[in-house]
């Protein structure tokens, strides 16, 4: 199986901008959102000296075909816009792809299961903040490290009413699912075996 990249699967995100004054592809923008992210840079502020800091060549790399790069406000705006569901989808779609590959491409021979961990974090800053979607159960491949899907647990509920939404969302054929003992219930338990994984 073929990966793609991920500035090839960023052009799948939904744009939720009106044409007129638009000077950036938005999957160029999200792409040097990423990099930037991945080198350290996490504020809009310093996405925006990231993308001056290396050059045109880069910029262009990355999409922008002037070769110049979006201002702080711009990241601000399209954050703020951005339909994080549809996001998430496009990025969790192709996070699996790549455990799949990783899987097929393992030996023959190995008796293990590729294997997802699903385990809830809260936020750091979130309850200080007053963000009511400050808790999310996530779900990382054990091989890559990857984060195949997380969810926002909803202020007033459980890591168990998440749970079976995250399960619809994954590609469990021939996997392992690990969880912590919150989460042994027979209900998650019968939907992953649906889905051809096993607890």
């Amino acid at each position: 199986m073929k990966i793609r990249p991920l500035i090839e699967v960023l052009d799948e995100v939904p744009d939720f901008r009106q044409a007129s004054g638009k000077r950036h592809r938005l999957s160029a923008i999200l792409a040097l959102a990423c990099a930037s992210f991945l080198c350290g840079y996490r504020s809009y502020g310093a996405m925006a000296e990231w993308g001056r800091n290396y050059g045109a060549s880069l910029a262009q790399a990355l999409g922008f075909s002037s070769g110049k790069t979006p201002c702080a406000a711009t990241f601000y705006n399209v954050f703020k816009g951005l339909d994080r569901t549809a996001f998430e989808t496009v990025l969790s779609q192709w996070a699996q792809s790549i455990v799949a590959s990783a899987s097929a491409s393992a030996s023959a021979s190995a008796d293990e299961w590729p294997a997802w961990a699903m385990d809830g974090k809260t936020l750091r800053g979130s309850v200080r903040a007053g963000a009511e979607q400050g808790h999310l159960l996530s779900v990382v491949s054990h091989q890559l490290g990857l984060t195949g899907f997380q969810k926002a647990v909803a202020h007033k509920s459980n890591e168990i009413s998440a749970a079976q939404d995250v399960v619809a969302h994954l590609i469990l054929e021939g996997h392992i699912l690990t969880m912590d003992a919150l989460l042994t219930q027979r209900s998650l338990a019968e939907a992953i075996c649906e889905k051809g994984g096993t607890t």
